[in-house]
């Protein structure tokens, strides 16, 4: 439920509220405003009692019910976009976030030079897989902690913040250490262990990524697990689904930036290089990301993608990145100026 307090609500009132919550057996989850203060509890109490009741407490202006199944992350408890910080940059700020780099980190060469293309080309963020969820398990499964060290070593040259994937329960405290963001991939989506384990356990910035079944208000409940466990920092990524089709490796589901959009605050990025398999279908769906809304995109690139140790066919060369990067550039300034709530923001 949410309650709102009327305007000028004395920090007591407010205090009160929140301690009539709790005795009807709610959680206070976010406080939200400063002239309008508006509170979110969650919990298994009967929700219609305790809204006629706190509607007579003083200071509060009214009282409504959550109606989506998924609270915290819901447009109706906060209507402003969230900013996830990152180091000293943001996603869903003032700036179209560009994630990059290789599929796996494979050597100290080739990870730096990925973090150089990605400075020079204007990306703020150094994805790398140091642990590798694969099909196959005959595939390369990654560094491990090496290639954590390696990730950090590159990002730490080049001022650049650290994505990369946790896939179990026992290494979330080991990547959180490298890690400026952490991923969730599209198999660990609904491994709700993981989710609490990660909200419980650390307030860096998570970036969740749709699964390839998910539905919608599946991947939305996936973030509240974490949302409700205690980590707010939660960025979407919509990776493409399972579709009939099998000309690409999944199917790019544009119209779930603008639904998510209307549905949460949370910021959403776009992935095409996972959607497609085919980094020929990366430059336009960059720019597709851009004119649809979304906070961001991530690509893939390598120094040398026919020998990529994996995931070569959807990583682009250092000189197709660049040109990605001064394409959408006009877009960009379209994508800003047709967002009036982030004037006089900056990453």
């Amino acid at each position: 439920m949410i309650i709102s307090m009327k305007p000028g609500a004395s920090r007591e009132q407010i205090e009160r509220v929140c301690e009539r919550i709790r005795e009807m057996d709610f959680e206070v989850r976010s406080i939200q405003g400063d002239e309008r203060v508006v509170i979110a509890a969650v919990g298994l109490g009967n929700v219609t009692h305790a809204i006629e009741a706190l509607r007579s407490v003083e200071g509060v202006e009214n009282g409504v019910p959550i109606s989506a199944p998924y609270k915290l992350v819901s447009r109706q408890v906060k209507d402003e976009r969230t900013v996830v910080a990152v180091g000293q940059t943001s996603i869903g700020g003032g700036e179209f976030a560009i994630i990059a780099g290789p599929c796996s980190v494979e050597t100290e060469e080739q990870i730096m030079a990925c973090a150089a293309a990605v400075s020079a080309g204007g990306g703020r963020f150094l994805r790398g897989g140091a642990y590798k969820p694969r099909t196959s398990p005959y595939s390369f499964q990654g560094l491990e902690e090496e290639g954590l060290k390696l990730l950090r070593k590159a990002a730490d040259e080049y001022d650049l913040s650290v994505v990369t994937e946790v896939m179990t329960l026992g290494n979330v405290q080991l990547v959180a250490d490298y890690a400026d963001v952490l991923q969730i991939g599209a198999r660990n989506v609904q491994n709700f262990p993981l989710l609490k384990e990660i909200g419980a356990t650390t307030s860096c910035p998570v970036m969740l990524k749709r699964g390839q079944s998910a539905t919608i208000e599946e991947f939305l409940l996936s973030a509240e697990y974490i949302v409700t466990n205690g980590n707010p920092n939660v960025v979407l990524c919509e990776r493409g689904i399972r579709t009939f089709e099998s000309v690409t490796r999944n199917t790019l589901d544009i119209n779930a930036v603008p639904v998510l959009n209307q549905l949460t605050h949370l910021p959403i990025i776009l992935d095409p290089a996972h959607a497609t398999g085919k980094r020929d279908l990366i430059p336009p769906l960059v720019r597709a990301a851009v004119a649809v809304g979304a906070d961001g995109a991530m690509v893939e690139i390598h120094p040398d993608p026919e020998r990529a140790w994996s995931d070569g066919a959807q990583s682009m060369t250092f000189d197709q990145f660049a040109k990605v990067m001064n394409d959408i550039e006009p877009y960009v300034e379209l994508w800003k100026a047709g967002r009036p709530e982030l004037v006089g923001l900056s990453a």
